[in-house]
């Protein structure tokens, strides 16, 4: 796991949550990241295309992450709502990524930012996307092959 780039989902998800929380804009939002948190050791890259690109394709993002869910979208905790947002983005545009890695780092996310027992339902929500969005690498991985 690199360590920037799970500094980056951090930061994401802090940042997303503010500005879910807010309404702020998002350049507004990262604007303020950039100059008060300590952003060192973190793929700002990484950081950057989550905060834009989950916001951009959020009707998407939501349109899988809601089917998979035991209550509605909007009773979803809003920081467990940052970390599905970026875990199905994750899912869905960044292939490069494992499926694994996506849901581990979620999960561990929810650890550290969510509610206490938050994280092993990230992990079933998560378990359920990758299989229905990318059933092939699933099924690979469990069968062996």
């Amino acid at each position: 796991m690199s360590k920037a780039r799970h500094k980056a989902r951090s930061r994401a998800v802090q940042a997303l949550y503010q500005w879910q929380m807010s309404g702020n804009d998002i350049r507004e939002v990262e604007e303020y990241f950039l100059a008060e948190q300590n952003m060192n050791k973190t793929d700002m890259e990484y950081f950057s295309e989550l905060l834009h690109e989950v916001p951009k394709n959020l009707s998407e993002l939501d349109g899988h992450i809601s089917p998979t869910l035991d209550r509605p979208f909007e009773e979803i905790d809003p920081v467990e709502k940052a970390i599905l947002r970026i875990g199905t983005y994750e899912l869905v545009y960044r292939k490069d990524v494992p499926y694994r890695v996506v849901i581990n780092e979620c999960v561990e996310l929810a650890k550290s930012y969510g509610a206490e027992e938050g994280h092993k339902y990230i992990n079933s929500v998560l378990d359920r996307l990758a299989l229905r969005l990318r059933d092939a690498e699933v099924n690979a991985k469990r069968t062996g092959k």
